[in-house]
C-alpha cells in the first residue's frame, strides 16, 4: 500500500498524493484490496455528510496508508485537517493542537468559552477532521470533540483512527452512538497474500506460492507492515542486480533481520 520509487532512490522518500506518509520501498504500488476500497468508499461517504467514522485494526494492517490514499482522492483534499495528539492530552491541550491543525495560530483567545467559540467557527467551512492513534485520547477529549461535531454551526466530518480506537470510542457513549460507520481494516489472508504482494511489488511476481505462504506462516502473518518491511530488504539486497530472483535463502535472510534479538 504504498508509492512509487524512482532508480536512484532506495529508501525513505515520500509520495505527494499519499500525504507524506513515508515510503520504504521504491516501485511500490497503492494496492486496492477489498479493505482499501472500503476505506475509499467510507472516508468519501463521511466527507460527503460530515459524519463521525471509526477506523480501526490490529497495528500494521495498513489503516493509515489505506486512509491516506482515501483522502488523497477525496473531490477537495485541501480541506483535510490532521491532528496530532500526544498521549492522554488534557481538554486545554487538544484545543491547543486543534487550533494549530486548523491553523489559527496565536489568535485562539485564552478563555475557554471564547476558544471553543473560535474553533465552532472555524468549523462552519466543509472539512474533513482526521486524528490517527485516536485510542490515545481518554473521555474528557472525545467528549469535547462530540460537542464540538454536535454543534449546528459546524459542517466537519470527524475520522477517528487507531488500533483500539474502537475500544476508547466505546467507552464514550455519546460519541460512540454517534458513529456513522465502524471500519476494520483486517489482516491479509493466506489466501490473498500472494495477489496482493504480487500487485504491491514487483519483486513479488516470480516468488513461488509456496515460498510466499512459508513467509507468511513464518514472519508475515497476514500483516502488511510486515510484508512491507520484508520488501524493503529484498530491495535493498537486490539492488543494482539485473536480474535478481528471490529464493527461499534470501526470503530467510530477510525474515532473520525482522526476527530482532531473542
Amino acid at each position: 500500500m504504498a508509492g512509487q520509487g524512482t532508480g536512484g532512490q532506495v529508501f525513505l522518500r515520500e509520495q505527494k498524493h499519499l500525504a507524506q506518509v513515508p515510503v520504504l520501498v521504491p516501485d511500490a504500488q497503492v494496492v486496492h484490496t477489498p479493505a482499501v476500497r472500503s476505506v475509499l468508499r467510507t472516508v468519501a461517504h463521511a466527507a460527503a455528510v460530515g459524519a463521525v467514522v471509526c477506523l480501526y485494526g490490529d497495528a500494521g494492517q495498513g489503516k493509515t496508508v489505506a486512509l491516506q490514499y482515501a483522502l488523497s482522492q477525496l473531490p477537495h483534499p485541501a480541506r483535510v485537517r490532521r491532528v496530532h495528539v500526544g498521549v492522554h492530552p488534557t481538554v486545554p491541550e487538544l484545543r491547543r493542537v486543534l487550533a494549530d491543525a486548523l491553523e489559527l495560530g496565536r489568535r485562539l483567545p485564552r478563555g475557554a468559552g471564547e476558544a471553543d467559540l473560535t474553533l465552532v467557527n472555524a468549523l462552519r467551512q466543509p472539512r474533513v477532521l482526521v486524528l490517527d492513534e485516536a485510542q490515545r485520547l481518554p473521555g474528557p477529549a472525545l467528549e469535547f470533540l462530540r460537542g464540538l461535531w454536535d454543534n449546528p454551526d459546524t459542517d466537519t466530518a470527524l475520522v477517528l483512527a487507531g488500533a483500539g480506537s474502537e475500544r476508547a470510542l466505546r467507552r464514550v457513549p455519546a460519541l460512540a452512538s454517534r458513529v456513522l460507520t465502524w471500519e476494520l481494516v483486517p489482516r491479509l489472508s493466506q489466501r490473498e497474500v500472494a495477489t496482493v504482494m504480487a500487485a504491491f511489488h514487483p519483486l513479488w511476481e516470480d516468488v513461488t506460492a509456496d515460498d510466499v505462504a512459508w513467509v507468511d506462516e513464518h514472519m508475515g502473518h497476514g500483516n502488511f507492515r510486515t510484508w512491507a518491511k520484508l520488501t524493503s530488504h529484498l530491495t535493498a539486497e537486490t539492488y543494482g542486480k539485473s536480474r535478481a530472483v528471490v529464493d527461499r535463502r534470501m526470503l530467510e535472510r530477510a525474515c532473520a533481520r525482522l526476527m530482532g534479538p531473542l
